[in-house]
């Protein structure tokens, strides 16, 4: 299939498509006219790629470790590969720091627009 049946299919992109072949996570081939050209499995690496990029893993990381992850027609499921609990604890914890850091501006704006300073 072209980049466009793919895009239509996934719901990415082809520009995201392309991103994707140039951080060596899809690797089409090509026709004779110089097309990429996608294979069936293609759909549900996409598939694997966008969970992942949406859950905050880095494109290196899902290089790293995108054979460790496999679907099903409705979810993506993660097998631990050796290094990948680290990978998602770490970004578990940047997540649990940009909470706090969301939370105290939260309590500065609300301090800032208290009665008494009003």
């Amino acid at each position: 299939m072209l980049i466009g049946e793919l895009a239509a299919r996934t719901g990415a992109s082809t520009r995201s498509l392309r991103h994707y072949e140039d951080c060596d996570l899809l690797v089409p081939t090509r026709g004779g006219n110089g097309y990429r050209v996608y294979a069936e499995s293609d759909v549900a690496r996409v598939a694997k790629i966008r969970a992942l990029i949406a859950a905050g893993l880095a494109t290196a990381t899902i290089r790293e470790y995108l054979e460790c992850i496999g679907s099903d027609r409705d979810r993506v499921q993660l097998r631990m590969c050796p290094g990948l609990r680290a990978q998602l604890d770490a970004v578990a914890d940047r997540l649990d720091a940009q909470q706090a850091v969301i939370e105290q501006t939260r309590q500065r704006l609300c301090a800032l627009t208290a009665p008494e300073n009003a």
